[in-house]
């Protein structure tokens, strides 16, 4: 039975009843749950407590931006019909035959697409001027907010074109200052939510922006270069982090075991791995080797070692989240965290004197 919390048994109960719940955000949603993030495991414990509560999101919450507004109903089931080979005919009325049943077992895999609708940009709206606006409007409007271009608008659907600093730099140079915006705008350029952030890059490279468009034809945003930068960064920082994390704990360790010693820290249960030196370590069994006292005294660090291997622990703690490849941006404390023991290990390693293996070699023999 799936764990269901007390948000969605309300829910459900007055979906039951005749009435509908009050919409709730995805970020709600997952906190429902006591989570933050999307990550597979989450996604999975949400659809079976959905599905056990007759419930289905829309639209779907794995699809959407995490401060997305989703709305609870209930589910309601498709008609089988049976297969053709399931029905025998007998003096020419159709009887359905029973066939054993084969159940396919799935998963809640996340959405691994990088969608445009799931960037903050793509929903916080957008400020729009008219065409019959005057550019000094315009032109104030972009230097208070600091935009480089504004979208003409006469509705939240109807887009006649964008102006741009390049636009009305363009009609003074060629025609001397325009009064209104229609004089002097572009033609715009739009991406729907639901498209590949990674088919956007090139237009947004080119152009500088793009309007995103919801399915019911709204305009909800506007992604620039400087919001792909910033996704990018939310993206790359942790993996860099982390790389340079192992590497730097990797350092503290290299040449002070022999391959015995190394090889004790891996896996019981991998058998068929080889350990010859530390790069043949996982984050975690680097970790394992450090636990014992006796071997801690070999790095000749003057910190303590439990509070080390409680954080590096944290460490492996994100780590594996992050390489589930959640869609979601990482948590401030998490980041920070990362970034701090970056720096501490980083710092060790900097002072820290590593022997030569013939040294190691030297002392293993005495």
């Amino acid at each position: 039975m799936a764990f269901i919390p007390t948000e969605l048994r309300t829910a459900a109960a007055k979906i039951a009843s005749g009435e509908t719940p009050d919409p709730v955000t995805v970020r709600a949603l997952l906190r429902f749950f006591g989570a933050e993030r999307r990550g597979r495991y989450v996604v999975q414990m949400i659809r079976n407590a959905l599905k056990e509560a007759n419930i289905v999101t829309v639209p779907d919450f794995d699809y959407v931006w995490l401060d997305a507004t989703i709305e609870l109903r209930r589910a309601t089931k498709a008609v089988e019909l049976p297969s053709a080979d399931a029905i025998e005919l007998k003096d020419e009325v159709a009887v359905a035959v029973e066939t054993p049943q084969v159940t396919f077992v799935g998963g809640a895999i996340p959405d691994p697409t990088h969608r445009v609708g799931k960037l903050e940009a793509a929903n916080r709206g957008v400020v729009a001027v008219g065409p019959d606006d005057s550019v000094q409007r315009a032109i104030t409007l972009m230097m208070a907010n600091g935009y480089s271009q504004l979208p003409v608008m006469t509705s939240d659907r109807e887009v006649k074109g964008i102006i741009t600093w390049e636009s009305v730099a363009r009609q003074f140079v060629l025609s001397g200052p325009c009064k209104h915006v229609r004089d002097c705008m572009d033609k715009h350029r739009e991406i729907g939510a639901d498209v590949s952030l990674f088919e956007a890059i090139p237009e947004i490279a080119q152009y500088q922006y793009l309007l995103v468009r919801e399915k019911d034809k709204r305009i909800t945003g506007i992604i620039t270069a400087a919001d792909l930068s910033l996704q990018f960064r939310q993206l790359a920082e942790p993996f860099l982090l982390l790389g340079e994390i192992e590497h730097q704990i990797r350092r503290l360790i290299e040449n002070r075991f022999t391959e015995a010693e190394l090889a004790m820290a891996k896996d019981p249960g991998d058998t068929e791995r080889t350990i010859r030196s530390v790069a043949d370590l996982s984050l975690g069994e680097c970790v394992r080797l450090l636990e014992s006292d006796e071997r801690w005294r070999k790095l000749g660090l003057n910190i303590d070692r439990v509070e080390f291997v409680k954080e590096a622990h944290r460490i492996r703690a994100i780590r594996n989240d992050v390489m589930h490849f959640d869609p979601d941006p990482m948590t401030g404390d998490d980041l920070l965290t990362l970034r701090r023991f970056a720096t501490f290990v980083s710092e060790l390693s900097t002072f820290l004197i590593i022997p030569t293996t013939a040294k190691l070699a030297s002392t293993s023999a005495d």
